[in-house]
């Protein structure tokens, strides 16, 4: 298990978004090894439409034991990459638990990669925005879709500590369209009024990881 200081830090996520929005780079830049959180993984095949594990509403991660959960992480991280995409949730590359990744400043060449563990959102103010989302379980087919213009991310990393990010712009999209892809909601729905999510709680699981984490346990 990585130790805690080896894991990145969520608040460089809205410092290389803020990089990339201002053009300090351009070229695309895969973060290595040692930004991720998680050994390097294998690309796995994106899942595509309609197949029905992307309707599924997903089970806990907490279900799952540890080296499980990374060898999971790393492989999202490594098919998004190799996709060439901004976000990946695990439905979307066949396994129906509540996980999904997200590198919003890669492409710009400001990565900053994020693994997220059973999140909840919650939009923060009334504000919204509609932009224009593509989707890789969904190739091809752009759709313009209206979401909160900033909320806030609970969740816990790979260690097992809960972490909480204030997101707006393109991070904010992104995260909630992972999220969606957790409860089955893809970008060709209809978009109800979302109500605000309360924090997740700690499952005993990830708070075990996390008292191993400094001890490599």
């Amino acid at each position: 298990m990585p130790s805690a200081a080896a894991l990145p830090d969520p608040a460089a996520l809205p410092v290389a978004l803020a990089k990339a929005s201002a053009g300090a780079a351009v070229r695309p830049v895969i973060p290595g090894p040692a930004a991720l959180p998680c050994p390097p993984g294998r690309v796995r095949p994106v899942v595509l439409y309609p197949d029905p594990v992307l309707r599924t509403r997903c089970r806990p991660a907490g279900e799952l034991k540890f080296p499980e959960l990374e060898a999971l992480v790393a492989d999202l991280f490594a098919t998004l990459y190799a996709a060439g995409g901004r976000g990946l949730a695990a439905p979307q590359i066949g396994v129906a638990r509540r996980v999904f990744v997200m590198d919003p400043g890669w492409k710009d060449g400001t990565p900053a990669p994020l693994a997220v563990i059973e999140p909840a959102l919650t939009p923060a103010g009334r504000r919204t925005a509609e932009a224009e989302e593509l989707c890789l379980s969904i190739p091809g087919r752009p759709v313009r879709v209206r979401r909160p213009a900033r909320v806030r991310l609970d969740f816990f990393d790979l260690a097992g500590v809960a972490q909480s990010l204030p997101l707006d712009g393109m991070a904010a999209r992104i995260a909630q369209h992972e999220a969606d892809h957790l409860d089955g909601v893809l970008i060709l729905d209809p978009r109800p009024e979302a109500a605000p999510a309360a924090p997740p709680a700690a499952p005993a699981r990830r708070r075990r990881a996390a008292a191993g984490a400094s001890t490599g346990a």
